[in-house]
């Protein structure tokens, strides 16, 4: 603690600021005691990171929760001696990697901090605000928040700003839609990027969004339905498809139903749960309906045909290809973290056409393949709806504006 201490005395970059009232001991004995109420806060909270080498203190992180879903910097400051190595940059890194997706991240600091600035700047926070404390004795401070969805700027409205033109800065960020995005330095002096974000109309994007569910569930539903049909019609089609396609046609019609309620949900409910009603909806469409629709494909042309060769081809290259959806940044899978049991589920599923192909080929039983399948799609189903991911885990975010090409 002592530690810790002497660098945010050195460091003196506390984000939180006394009023500028009073004698300068006055000041200086505010500071103090603020200093030691953010530090003990810290440690009696567990928002506390200190980065140590060999048991010295490099620098330390402190942050609180104001909110549940709300994470607040208050305090972070490194050794003189260790200033531009990457210990504030791990610090926060660290931070950002422990906090949920969908909490926002901010910090407060001052105009002139050029180091804190240029740090938050290049992990993904943008500055759309500013604090002024006081008219007579202005001490400015720039509101930061991390970034937590994808944004694009419009390229012919950035402009760079030096940090002398302070009036001409201010001003530029009190426009809506308008933040700090990076730090460059112009002729060696200091300035802002400021750069305007384009904004659409999210109740637009997911009224579309609902409307693609519901037609894209819609037309796999009338394959399934069709190949169903196809399947009572024939003497030689498998049981084991049989239940499957049942259950494929089960998932997709409760998926559009999901589509639906989250078309209601934007017209009438409006209960801000428009997200994780589409995601049950793209889970059962895809682990529910396409799936199982695709890899019964081949087991039934080889039980129907009785073509060896071509069914193992045919099982062989949709092995191939469900193998290539899976590490693609189409499929659901890649929006989650992957551990061992959902890359065994995976491989499971992805091998389900050959193993499915080569039981028929053999003259083997194929209802335990039909199990096993319909257990793995299952377990998939249940581990996306009820864990979290990489949208949760934020250790592979980056800095979430681009530019409009």
């Amino acid at each position: 603690m002592v530690a810790i201490r002497e660098i945010a005395e050195d460091a003196c970059r506390l984000s939180v600021r006394p009023r500028r009232t009073g004698p300068r001991r006055s000041v200086r004995l505010q500071q103090s005691r603020l200093l030691d109420e953010v530090l003990g806060t810290g440690l009696t909270t567990g928002r506390l990171l200190i980065a140590e080498r060999q048991g010295e203190v490099l620098g330390y992180l402190t942050s609180e929760t104001p909110t549940p879903d709300h994470v607040r910097i208050t305090s972070m400051a490194v050794c003189v001696r260790h200033r531009r190595t990457g210990i504030g940059r791990l610090l926060l890194d660290q931070l950002l990697a422990g906090t949920p997706a969908d909490t926002s991240v901010s910090a407060v600091v001052g105009l002139d901090d050029l180091p804190s600035a240029g740090l938050l700047l290049s992990r993904g926070f943008l500055a759309p605000d500013s604090i002024e404390s006081s008219p007579t004795e202005p001490d400015v401070r720039l509101c930061y928040r991390f970034k937590l969805r994808v944004e694009y700027i419009d390229p012919d409205s950035r402009q760079l700003i030096p940090l002398a033109e302070r009036d001409h800065l201010l001003r530029a960020i009190a426009a809506p839609d308008v933040g700090i995005t990076a730090l460059v330095r112009l002729m060696g002096e200091p300035a802002f990027e400021v750069s305007r974000f384009e904004r659409d109309d999210p109740a637009t994007l997911q009224s579309d969004e609902a409307a693609a569910g519901l037609t894209f569930s819609g037309a796999v539903l009338a394959a399934i339905t069709f190949l169903l049909g196809f399947s009572f019609a024939s003497q030689r089609f498998p049981d084991d498809v049989r239940v499957l396609l049942i259950g494929a046609t089960f998932a997709t019609t409760m998926s559009l139903i999901i589509y639906a309620s989250a078309s209601g949900e934007l017209a009438r409910m409006r209960s801000n749960a428009f997200g994780r009603i589409m995601k049950w909806g793209n889970v059962l469409s895809e682990y529910g309906g396409v799936l199982p629709f695709l890899i019964s494909l081949p087991i039934t042309y080889a039980e129907v045909t009785g073509s060896e060769a071509s069914a193992l081809t045919a099982g062989a290259l949709l092995t191939v290809a469900l193998a290539l959806y899976e590490r693609s940044r189409f499929s659901i899978a890649d929006r989650f973290r992957w551990t061992f049991p959902t890359v065994v589920l995976a491989a499971l599923t992805c091998l389900s056409p050959i193993l499915g192909v080569l039981l028929v080929v053999r003259g083997s039983a194929s209802w335990p393949w039909a199990a096993a399948l319909m257990t793995a799609l299952a377990a998939r189903s249940l581990v996306y709806l009820f864990r979290r991911g990489p949208e949760a885990g934020m250790s592979a975010r980056r800095p979430t504006w681009q530019v409009r090409r």
